[in-house]
């Protein structure tokens, strides 16, 4: 598993540790270095591939890292999870100064969001 500074870990818990979605801090490797409570709270755990939760040995088909990490710019997607039925709002966050780490994080919107595009 790659390293980080630990101030950089210190950072990544006082902004995300409460957030009530599950959130990661993952490594242009996959590797997850960090973690929030909620994801600790639905098994998720730091020293893995971050697409080993879905369970997959590539990286996942809509995975949007590789383009926020070559464009430096914080990237969006909406997806409907066929396993949950569920609507995601997804998240991949470049850390400021810090290259090739990321904050990944998907909120559930499932409630906002129109019902066809539910359907899909």
């Amino acid at each position: 598993m790659k390293s980080i500074d630990q101030s950089v870990l210190e950072a990544f818990d006082t902004m995300w540790g409460l957030y009530p979605e599950p959130v990661m801090l993952v490594h242009a490797c996959r590797d997850i270095l960090a973690v929030n409570q909620r994801a600790e709270e639905l098994g998720i755990t730091t020293g893995i591939k971050c697409h080993s939760l879905y369970p997959s040995e590539r990286v996942c088909p809509g995975c949007l890292a590789n383009k926020m990490l070559k464009s430096g710019k914080a990237t969006r997607k909406g997806s409907l999870s066929k396993q949950t039925g569920r609507y995601l709002d997804g998240y991949w966050i470049p850390v400021k100064g810090v290259e090739k780490v990321y904050v990944h994080f998907g909120n559930d919107i499932t409630e906002f969001v129109r019902p066809e595009l539910l359907a899909e």
